[in-house]
């Protein structure tokens, strides 16, 4: 008997953005495996944008995360009128496997790890994976990716090229043929995780140093961040300042055209590395490079406290990562 011909796919992704991005590589992957399939994204508004430019996905829904009883009876309602052949849940937490039991005893085929699916994934050890490997080693166990890189190091991080294809962004620097080459800083994070922040006065005593040797500086982020840019500019006054003006599609274009990316660990560091070019991340106690660092042409770097960092171990990788700009004194 041939196989059951799977139409409609369902991608399960709520957050948080650097893994949101991290999971694009596996979503890849499920639409290679699914050429011709109906995929529809459940994720949460802040990827709505970005999802929706995305090649992976015919259609995006963005209330994974509903709250109270009606809510969550509206989603199991509709996911059930929906009739998915298979749904890829890439977010694995209690709050994803609850949709699954939502939708019992008649849920779709489900990759994942809620009691009962039919496509589990069972590695004792995926809690120790880095996120790359262990969605390999998820949909390796679903039986579509048969030779699906697993080691450490391994899995190749998000393509977005089709960002890059797709959005057009003015340069961020003034200037004509001979501008200069710029760094673009994310100094900013989660209000609520104050601990994964270097400090914005070492930020700032860096983008001096960069400065100084040739390149220009951009500073990104959202807008309540604004201040962090403040203070950088204070130490390099003609800093860019686009805090409050990037989408998520245009932190992969600067980050494509940038020189060299440097941030805490924090999703638009991820996003901006995927498109590509040096990057060097900040980590302290409160997460894992090991399980969570993007892939390319990264460096990262970590101390437990991230106060204790001297910028003179950031501009050290900064000389191992990019070449600076001709005439500089390096």
């Amino acid at each position: 008997m041939a196989p059951r011909e799977i139409k409609k796919v369902l991608v399960i992704k709520l957050s948080a953005m650097g893994d949101f991005i991290l999971a694009l590589a596996a979503a890849k992957k499920i639409r290679q495996a699914h050429p011709k399939a109906q995929i529809t994204l459940l994720t949460t508004p802040p990827f709505e944008g970005l999802a929706r430019l995305c090649p992976y996905f015919n259609a995006v829904e963005t209330d994974g995360r509903p709250e109270g009883v009606g809510e969550w009876l509206a989603l199991v309602r509709r996911l059930r009128k929906a009739r998915y052949d298979r749904v890829y849940d890439l977010q694995t937490s209690s709050r994803s496997s609850m949709i699954f039991y939502g939708l019992w005893p008649f849920a779709p085929e489900w990759s994942g790890i809620a009691a009962g699916c039919a496509l589990p994934h069972r590695n004792p050890r995926r809690d120790q994976m880095h996120t790359l490997e262990r969605h390999a080693d998820q949909l390796k166990a679903a039986g579509i990716w048969p030779d699906a890189p697993t080691e450490p190091g391994s899995a190749p991080g998000p393509d977005v090229s089709w960002i890059l294809r797709k959005v057009e962004a003015p340069r961020p620097v003034a200037g004509g043929i001979e501008a200069r080459p710029y760094v673009l800083m994310a100094p900013g994070g989660s209000a609520h995780r104050p601990e994964k922040r270097w400090p914005v006065e070492s930020y700032a005593r860096l983008a001096r140093e960069l400065y100084d040797v040739g390149f220009d500086i951009v500073v990104i982020g959202g807008p309540q961040e604004s201040a962090l840019a403040r203070t950088i500019q204070k130490s390099v006054d003609k800093a860019r300042d686009l805090t409050g003006r990037t989408d998520l599609a245009r932190i992969a274009m600067l980050g494509a055209r940038a020189a060299l990316v440097i941030g805490n660990d924090t999703g638009p560091v991820h996003l901006a590395a995927a498109a590509g070019p040096p990057t060097i991340v900040l980590f302290s106690k409160a997460s894992d490079p090991i399980l969570s660092a993007p892939r390319g042409h990264v460096a990262a770097l970590q101390a437990p406290d991230l106060a204790d960092m001297p910028v003179a171990q950031v501009m050290q990788a900064v000389r191992a990562l990019t070449r600076f700009p001709s005439g500089a004194n390096a």
